[in-house]
């Protein structure tokens, strides 16, 4: 066990498990600009001071997870480990607090990063990478609902858990989004991809559009695209943070999704600054 102190840069949108009920994955910077991916934690069921935003300093006890060969992957060292929340990075000078973190190594060309990955001696399994170009954000349909065997056995076992209290015997879980979100890009030497977003952001974006639409999906899906790909592109300057799922880790050849996206505003280069 160590204590860390770690700067939450991602969340993954929440996902019933039946080990944990629910789990989030976070992606964060150690003080050393090196990754750490933690889990599981039961974020939507923690206490209002044990949840974080992104970009906050928190120090916990962590161990490594020893289920996971990836070398970034640790789990608090219990389900009652106590976060304790420190200071917040903001934006100030175009995230030039939250660049010095973020972009200490940068990838550009994806096929040397699915190598590292698949190299068992390095087993890259998270990465900030910096897109040539996107050239395009893909909207698909999928899922409306979870998995339904698992969501009633979960119920299930809320309800055997919870026979003699008085809290809320039913799962609350996570609404689930019904679409699936990626970008396509290029790398340095022209290489074509496309990978799926699965950050906690953007299924809260999607969420609040359709809210604001009066659950019109159309006019919520056609806004997440007016921000990922029409404002994004020409107003910011985007990395991707790029991380493995264990299951397909050396199975899939490319096994890297996108699990959150890194915009500041594009630096404007002036002529001066052009010699």
């Amino acid at each position: 066990m160590a204590r860390m102190r770690v700067l939450i840069t991602v969340k993954t949108y929440p996902s019933p498990s039946l080990k944990y009920e629910e789990i989030v994955c976070t992606a964060d910077f150690r003080e050393d600009g090196t990754w750490i991916r933690i889990y599981p934690y039961q974020f939507r069921s923690k206490e209002e001071d044990q949840q974080y935003d992104k970009y906050d300093w928190v120090e916990w006890d962590l161990i490594k997870n020893n289920k996971d060969l990836r070398p970034e992957s640790y789990r608090p060292y219990s389900y009652d480990t106590k976060v304790e929340k420190q200071e917040h990075i903001d934006t100030n000078n175009n995230w030039a607090e939250r660049k010095k973190y973020v972009l200490q190594k940068v990838y550009y060309n994806l096929k040397n990063l699915i190598n590292e990955a698949k190299n068992k001696s390095i087993c890259t399994s998270l990465a900030v990478f910096k897109p040539t170009k996107i050239l395009d954000f893909k909207i698909e349909e999928t899922e409306r609902e979870w998995n339904k065997r698992k969501i009633e056995k979960l119920e299930a076992e809320r309800k055997q858990n919870n026979l003699f209290n008085h809290h809320e015997n039913i799962f609350n879980k996570a609404t689930k989004i019904p679409y699936k979100f990626s970008y396509i890009f290029e790398d340095d030497v022209g290489i074509r991809s496309c990978l799926m977003i699965e950050d906690w952001e953007i299924g809260m974006l999607y969420l609040n559009c359709l809210r604001d639409y009066n659950d019109n999906e159309q006019k919520a899906c056609d806004k997440v695209h007016e921000k990922y790909f029409d404002d994004f592109t020409k107003m910011k300057d985007v990395y991707l943070f790029l991380g493995t799922t264990l299951e397909y880790h050396f199975k899939a050849p490319n096994p890297f999704i996108i699990v959150g996206v890194f915009y500041p505003k594009k630096e404007i280069q002036t002529q001066e600054n052009l010699f």
